[in-house]
């Protein structure tokens, strides 16, 4: 009996909360209205599990001065940025190629909302395979002068990641200096105690957003999911692979692992060399100051135009989503896309099914194995609509398909981190190439149309004859994806 009556003042106190918290984020936080109303039924169908809920994934980040450098000031970006605004707006910038006008209104768009300078001096290299890409990431290592930039969502010591660890200590010990930034829900397998040898060779590394106290991080829900790796400030990296076994094929759950990677020269490596000192600023008590040997001059290269894009909980405007919006919209004969997770919200889903409706032919790519079982199932159900509409799906079958890749008419392109879902649109910082080149954007049509040969054709007639028990999983899953 002392146990009830000493509960009872337990549960007014969990109701006033939960109440809070609903009032909180209706009219406080200003949230999408699914994402609202997920929370509440949370809140109060799960009064105590919900609130814990709440306090580790639901809260919004704090943006105010997250991120800041005042070395963008001394490599000019600031007054570049102003510049190609400018010119923008008053037509007299001036493209290489005459084609990647018809894209302005994209490339003004991505540098009002993400400074995202426009390049065309780049020369791109875009692997599909894990063993390849990790081998020339190696080999650029090996030949590194002055310093050696990596940042991975995971980055796992396994035997990719000792042989990579291994040849940075080895240019530690040649007086390059090497820093190592992962992301702590990424990376959870590892610590920072692991790179000691690095360390005490001079090497650094920091972990983004850790927990205050062991498995407590307020901040778990807001993800750093870049890819990204400077070397000498003249080569960078961006793109889907992180490091670890599975991303080389070596993980029998998921087989050969498809994704795709960028590697660039040119005037594109200084925006990634930016991205990444901003980040390691905002992890790190031990500041990277402006130095020429970070932003050096670098001499022209080829003649690929690039953006390069970033977006998280920290910018006012979702600069990806809204890229990839216009992207579609720009697409006048076909729409490519490769993506692991197809959790769009309205907007994403209704330009593509209005593509497809106007006789664009949109195709999609998604995963035959899943990674994360909620997700997987609510992307059916959302691929179930856009076959509906006359686009269509593929299911790639020789293993798990990770790129996050969008191509249209031969002639624009993104590749990057970003999934097409609310957790790369919303909570994770994020980065992307916007390419606009026919040569690149054509290999990477290629790649897609040989990927096909991999991948078998999900039909209307296939979607509609599903059993009731993989629409119970779809339906369930779909309602979870605003807090996914």
């Amino acid at each position: 009996m002392s146990i009830i009556i000493n509960s009872i003042p337990f549960i007014p106190i969990l109701f006033a909360l939960n109440i809070i918290l609903a009032i909180t984020i209706i009219f406080l936080e200003r949230r999408d209205a699914s994402s609202t109303w997920a929370w509440i039924l949370v809140l109060f169908f799960l009064p105590l599990i919900g609130f814990i809920l709440y306090l580790l994934l639901g809260r919004q980040l704090r943006k105010k001065h997250l991120f800041r450098w005042d070395g963008q000031k001394d490599i000019g970006i600031d007054n570049l940025i102003k510049y190609q605004i400018e010119a923008l707006e008053n037509d007299t910038f001036q493209f290489n190629e005459n084609y990647v006008k018809n894209y302005k209104n994209l490339i003004q768009m991505n540098l009002n909302t993400g400074d995202a300078i426009l390049t065309q001096d780049n020369q791109v290299q875009i692997f599909d395979d894990g063993v390849e890409k990790f081998q020339s990431l190696i080999n650029d290592i090996l030949n590194a002068k002055d310093h050696v930039h990596i940042q991975y969502y995971i980055f796992k010591l396994d035997n990719l990641g000792q042989r990579i660890y291994e040849v940075l200590k080895k240019k530690a010990k040649q007086g390059v200096k090497i820093r190592i930034l992962y992301d702590e829900m990424g990376s959870r397998s590892i610590k920072k105690r692991h790179f000691r040898e690095l360390i005490e060779l001079g090497g650094e590394v920091e972990v983004f957003f850790p927990s205050i106290f062991p498995l407590i991080n307020p901040r778990l829900n807001f993800r750093n999911h870049r890819k990204i790796v400077v070397i000498d400030g003249r080569i960078g990296y961006i793109g889907g692979f992180n490091v670890g076994d599975e991303y080389i094929g070596l993980n029998n759950k998921f087989g050969y692992w498809r994704d795709t990677h960028l590697r660039i020269e040119g005037s594109s490596v200084l925006p990634i060399q930016t991205r990444f000192i901003l980040d390691w600023n905002q992890a790190s008590e031990h500041k990277i100051e402006y130095s020429e040997s970070y932003f050096p001059a670098i001499p022209k290269k080829g003649d690929v135009a690039i953006q390069i894009i970033s977006s998280g909980p920290d910018t006012d405007w979702p600069t990806i989503k809204n890229a990839y919006l216009k992207l579609l919209m720009e697409a006048k004969r076909y729409i490519y896309i490769q993506t692991p997770y197809f959790i769009p919200d309205n907007s994403f889903l209704n330009a593509i099914e209005v593509a497809s409706l106007s006789g664009i032919d949109v195709r999609i790519m998604i995963p035959n194995k899943p990674d994360h079982l909620f997700v997987y199932w609510a992307t059916y159900s959302y691929i179930g609509e856009l076959l509906k509409a006359g686009a269509k799906v593929y299911i790639y079958d020789k293993g798990f398909i990770h790129a996050k890749t969008i191509v249209i008419d031969d002639e624009a392109a993104s590749v990057g981190t970003a999934n097409i879902d609310v957790r790369s649109f919303k909570l994770n910082f994020e980065v992307n190439a916007f390419i606009y080149d026919k040569l690149v954007c054509h290999e990477l049509a290629e790649i897609f149309e040989k990927d096909i040969l991999d991948s078998r054709e999900l039909t209307l007639e296939q979607y509609e004859n599903r059993s009731v028990i993989i629409k119970f999983k779809e339906s369930i899953s779909r309602l979870l994806t605003p807090i996914l």
